[in-house]
């Protein structure tokens, strides 16, 4: 890995916003669930949550564009996804033209903030917008009252991106250290990371240029097949 890439990759991990993120119920276009993907990395999203049923999901991970930098967690249900936000003390948003929603600028963003997307034809379930605590609205005075899932996905994210700006929320480092081990590890070696993965190898730690830190005997597994590594574990624990 360069000097270069190196200090580019810890530039955006120190900007990575871990109370704010968007979860999506039913999104199943590969193109939208992509764009609104490389939309979240592209503001310092860290992670995202998915909701699919068997109608929507897609398969094999199709399609989530910028994953290896915006870590995904799927739910089973609405409710299980709500609840798992709540439990980070996140308010949650939903888009859905309501008497009670307000205009998605007027909304404070620098709070712990989960905004909920729904499905492209049918919108968000009665379900997620129970679970909400607040409606909101993109303001239109054409004929259309509505836009694709991802552009409303981009306004909404740039405008909380902006109110954070403007507070200093992207000055504080806040992913633990053992998070940006692991994605400097991934982004920097690729190829080492799938050899890793493969034989169930730890990640060895990146020092301050973007180097290994690694034992010998660290290399040596790397050039054992899987099988013989096993053996090793095993003879280790019975020892």
């Amino acid at each position: 890995m360069s000097p270069e890439r190196h200090q580019r990759i810890r530039e955006v991990l120190r900007q990575r916003q871990l109370d704010l993120t968007v979860c999506l119920e039913n999104v199943h276009k590969p193109h939208n669930v992509s764009a609104i993907v490389r939309t979240c990395d592209a503001i310092g999203i860290h992670r995202v949550h998915t909701v699919w049923d068997e109608r929507h999901k897609l398969r094999g991970g199709t399609a989530m564009g910028s994953q290896q930098w915006v870590r995904t967690t799927n739910h089973d249900t609405i409710g299980e996804a709500a609840a798992a936000l709540k439990a980070q003390d996140m308010q949650i948003l939903v888009t859905n033209l309501s008497q009670t929603a307000v205009d998605f600028r007027d909304v404070d963003y620098t709070r712990p903030t989960a905004i909920l997307f729904g499905q492209e034809r049918y919108g968000v379930s009665n379900e997620a917008v129970a679970l909400a605590d607040q409606d909101i609205v993109i303001p239109m005075v054409g004929m259309v009252q509505s836009l694709n899932v991802s552009v409303a996905a981009a306004l909404i994210l740039y405008e909380a991106q902006r109110q954070r700006q403007i507070a200093g929320l992207y000055d504080k480092a806040t992913l633990p250290d053992e998070e940006c081990q692991q994605l400097l590890f991934e982004a920097g070696y690729p190829r080492l990371q799938k050899m890793c993965k493969r034989k169930g190898i730890a990640y060895p730690p990146i020092d301050d240029h973007g180097h290994i830190v690694a034992s010998k005997a660290w290399w040596q597994q790397l050039q054992v097949s899987p099988a013989v590594l096993q053996a090793l574990h095993a003879d280790e624990i019975a020892g």
